[in-house]
């Protein structure tokens, strides 16, 4: 037993408290009982009187004769009483202050074992593995609800250790390829004596591609690091007027590949977040269906406003996403058709900062798509004032014009 333990302070603040409480109802109890005592003594009712009997037989009180020693012998037997009153109270607080020890070590085990049950498991946990949970059962009482916390608690750092694994994994294998071509490209270069120089332009050129698309994804990878670690700074502004901002900013991008970007809605609407990631996050809408939209499409943006919340919608013709691979498009570094999205440069990871930045700002985003036809993403945030109603069921397909 270590003096230090909770168990220990338990136990001897329930043997004191306890004991002060008993010492106070036998000191009352010994103080009442000597007062009673001296203010009632019964000496005073105790009186002999003599009689005489005269001879022809009447009898004649004389005279009272109070025993004046009664009250001192009432008083040693008075004092005798208190006296083994005390002594024996003495004892008993004694073997009580003994008995509420053993039982304040007993019940405060029994207490606190649960306590030592989640030190025992904290103490099992590691980062490889996270696995282990407490599972207490019993009454739901305040050290239930603390297990049950703790195993949240840990589901929640178990995900994160497991994202975050997934996230290093992913991460690693995706730069491996672009710096893979880089040093391919630049071995031949270098060992090729004769080489002329298209042909080393040629692998400057291939180098180059690649530094640019490992340069973007690590552009993204510091995006999504920001978006977990700082803290956004919020403010009302129009969002129309950033969303007329992101049009003009792809229109000169989407003429290049022949695509007609369609006129921006003047659809005037507050919100209340971060300005920026929220242009961001149209912006990589926008980005994604001008790099997979074919020649010769269009691609429309719409806004509005319903039930407190705003709404935009980014609707292309593109080559659609297959109904199996919706559930998987806001998943970092998930590819529907790795091949396509690796030759127009896409990183897999525009559509997850969009979800982080959608998600923090209490709103919702939605995608609708069939393969051949096109992909219509639609974005819900909660316009000013908005703080507790959640974002209507809107269907995205029949906001694309």
């Amino acid at each position: 037993m270590t003096t230090g333990s909770i168990r220990f302070r338990i136990t001897i603040l329930y043997s004191a408290v306890l004991f002060g409480i008993a010492a106070l109802l036998v000191g009352v109890l010994y103080a009442g009982l000597q007062w009673k005592l001296n203010q009632e003594p019964l000496s005073d009712q105790v009186a002999i009187d003599r009689y005489f009997q005269a001879p022809d037989g009447t009898v004649y009180r004389m005279e009272r004769l109070v025993i004046s020693e009664a009250r001192a012998f009432e008083r040693t037997v008075n004092q005798n009483t208190l006296t083994q009153l005390r002594n024996f109270s003495f004892v008993a607080l004694a073997v009580l202050f003994g008995l509420s020890l053993l039982v304040g070590w007993i019940i405060s085990g029994r207490v606190l074992s649960p306590i030592g049950r989640i030190t025992g498991v904290a103490k099992q946990i590691q980062a490889t593995d996270l696995s282990r949970r407490i599972q207490l059962q019993g009454p739901k009482d305040e050290l239930t609800e603390l297990a049950a916390t703790f195993d949240e608690m840990l589901d929640r750092i178990e995900e994160a250790f497991s994202s975050q694994r997934r996230f290093v994994a992913d991460a690693s294998h995706e730069l491996r390829n672009p710096l893979a071509v880089i040093r391919t490209n630049l071995d031949v270069a270098l060992a090729a004596d004769g080489a002329t120089e298209a042909e080393l332009r040629n692998a400057a050129e291939v180098a180059r591609r690649a530094a640019e698309r490992m340069s973007t994804m690590v552009e993204d990878l510091l995006m999504l690091a920001r978006l977990e670690a700082r803290a956004e700074v919020r403010t009302d502004f129009a969002l129309d007027v950033v969303i007329a901002e992101v049009g003009e900013e792809f229109r000169a991008v989407a003429a290049d590949k022949g695509i007609e970007l369609g006129a921006v809605p003047a659809t005037e609407v507050a919100v209340n977040g971060d300005r920026d990631a929220i242009k961001r996050s149209l912006a990589n809408l926008l980005e994604n269906a001008v790099r997979l939209a074919p020649g010769g499409s269009r691609i429309e943006i719409d806004s509005g406003t319903a039930g407190g919340w705003a709404w935009v919608a980014v609707a292309d013709q593109g080559p659609g996403i297959e109904e199996r691979d919706l559930e998987h498009i806001f998943d970092r570094f998930y590819r529907a058709d790795e091949s396509r999205a690796r030759a127009d440069g896409g990183t897999g990871l525009g559509l997850a900062i969009v979800r982080r930045i959608v998600a923090a700002h209490r709103g919702a985003i939605r995608v609708a798509s069939r393969p051949g036809v096109g992909t219509t993403f639609l974005v819900w945030l909660p316009a000013s004032g908005n703080y507790g109603t959640d974002p209507p069921a809107g269907d995205p397909t029949l906001l694309a014009r």
